[in-house]
């Protein structure tokens, strides 16, 4: 009954989500101030309550007929930008433009393709144990997704200032910002480790783990937990480095992190060269050593003035209040956004955890291998919210809407491409994850069912990076509300429970989900009110 209540709940959210973008696209404005209403589910009862949030006051929108992006859910125009930029600055080439997202993506391109492969060379080793194994890591890391959330408000709230400081030239802001968010990521991390080793059997039954699962999964989850005290300062520093418009780094770090913790995994899982045989275990301290030694490879670069982000020990680390309200103002609802769909997922984990070890195995086999289509578009999300951070910092707004849309077609290619495979390979790519027959039909049937939904998916990750780029993070959360709330869990809470689709139904859910937030996500794009936020 809680998951129904929390389903409704973002049921209305969506409503009310494209009421209220529909209004505004008409145009209505109080004092420059914009008014936006928050539904807030209640046990007993609901509330809306008002949200202000300042624009620039000499910032104003005219509509003009929209342009192009591949997402023509809303048949609304783009902010008319061109004339205000042109004032500024001349309008920059098509092909000039083009290749700077490139040179953003393809780093982070690079970057996540690999760290996607080695999460699937890590599953795959994990899954020769046997399904349990599988489960018991799939389960393990849903908590550890909420606790990343804490990390996204800061990682959010630092690209977004730092890339508005490299912007405006005031580089020195640049840096002190990625100062401060450095102690509050670290100082988070071993808050949240301990929370996660003490509390690490609770979580676990608190997702529906079997008995077979419960004892490696405990394990699993405490020594990944312990990791999350390198995990958020590593991130942090990444987080800044792509908000200065340093993609390079990141990618090279994560590398030899991830070759590490491929190794790692090759030594401890089964037991290689005289390493003991920890399995599921072996795989956890595999994870963790890469992230220590991710964390000390960015710190060298940082601290040894070779990045885009320069510190030295000589800088004060003091907590400023001012730049960490900067920070939090636009990173709090983005973390928001995270606890919301991850708790979401959460539930809906638990919702497809119900129908068994074997079902839920191939469930995360599938999860994992669909994490090859999320690449095109996370690479092209970071290009967009960088270059959106950047022009609108330099009072180009134009720019930040070409950018943005310049970047989604780049990442539509890419998702058609993931979408071929996924229909027609991924009966292939879960032999080498299993040899359970029922676990690779499953796998391979639901993976054919998501493949349709790829380009959605693209044009959120890119549109959405575009508004939190801007410093939009209240309407990415409300969206995400909305989405994974209002219609994954309940959708698939019907499908699964009242309708007997097993894990056909729970991946049908996440479809439709992808297409409503796609849909939700282009409408705020193109009502244009990010390009006037401050941060």
């Amino acid at each position: 009954m809680a998951c129904l209540r929390g389903s409704l709940c973002g049921a209305a959210i969506a409503l009310h989500a494209v009421r209220t973008l529909l209004s505004e696209m008409l145009g209505a404005r109080m004092f420059g101030v914009q008014k936006y209403q928050l539904f807030m589910g209640m046990e007993n009862g609901a509330v809306f309550q008002d949200i202000d949030i300042e624009e620039r006051p000499d910032s104003k929108l005219s509509p003009e007929a929209g342009g192009g992006g591949a997402s023509s859910a809303a048949a609304v125009s783009e902010p008319n930008l061109a004339g205000r930029a042109a004032a500024r600055e001349p309008i920059e080439p098509l092909g000039e433009l083009r290749k700077k997202i490139f040179n953003l993506a393809l780093p982070s391109l690079t970057e996540m393709t690999l760290m996607t492969l080695v999460s699937m060379v890590d599953m795959m080793q994990v899954g020769r144990l046997g399904p349990w194994a599988i489960t018991a890591v799939g389960l393990s890391n849903q908590p550890m997704f909420i606790a990343m959330s804490v990390f996204m408000s800061l990682n959010v709230g630092a690209t977004a200032v730092v890339a508005r400081s490299v912007g405006a030239k005031k580089t020195e802001d640049a840096y002190a910002a990625a100062r401060q968010a450095l102690v509050m990521a670290s100082l988070f991390g071993v808050l949240l480790a301990v929370l996660g080793m003490v509390f690490a059997p609770s979580l676990l039954r608190m997702m529906g783990a079997q008995a077979d699962v419960m004892e490696p999964g405990t394990a699993y989850l405490r020594i990944v937990a312990a990791g999350l005290v390198f995990q958020g300062a590593a991130v942090s520093l990444n987080a800044s480095l792509r908000g200065a418009g340093d993609t390079k780094t990141p990618m090279s770090v994560n590398i030899v992190a991830n070759l590490v913790n491929v190794v790692g995994n090759f030594l401890l899982i089964n037991g290689h060269f005289g390493f003991p045989r920890l399995e599921v275990a072996g795989a956890a301290y595999a994870t963790s050593f890469a992230r220590l030694v991710a964390l000390v490879l960015i710190l060298r670069k940082v601290f040894g003035h070779k990045g885009a982000i320069k510190m030295s020990l000589h800088d004060s680390f003091r907590p400023d209040i001012e730049i960490l309200k900067r920070i939090f103002r636009v990173g709090i609802p983005a973390a928001m956004e995270q606890v919301v769909m991850r708790s979401g997922q959460m539930v809906y984990a638990r919702i497809v955890s119900s129908l068994g070890t074997v079902t839920y195995a191939a469930h995360q086999v599938a999860l994992n291998i669909e994490g090859l289509s999320f690449t095109p578009p996370m690479s092209f999300q970071t290009a967009s919210t960088t270059l959106v951070g950047q022009s609108l910092g330099a009072r180009n707004p134009d720019r930040a809407v070409r950018a943005a849309r310049e970047s989604q077609k780049m990442a539509l290619i890419g998702a058609g491409a993931a979408g071929f495979v996924l229909f027609f390979c991924g009966r292939y790519i879960a032999y080498a994850y299993t040899e359970d027959p029922v676990v690779i039909s499953l796998t391979a049937n639901v993976l054919r069912l998501i493949a349709f939904v790829q380009p959605f998916l693209a044009s959120t990750f890119v549109l959405a990076g575009a508004l939190r780029g801007a410093g939009d993070t209240r309407w990415t959360m409300y969206i995400t509300m909305a989405g994974v709330w209002g219609v994954r869990v309940m959708t698939a809470y019907i499908l699964v429970f009242k309708v007997g689709l097993g894990l056909y139904g729970a991946w049908i859910a996440m479809g439709l989900d992808m297409i409503i937030r796609a849909i939700l996500i282009d409408l705020r794009f193109r009502a244009g009110h990010w390009t006037k936020l401050k941060v």
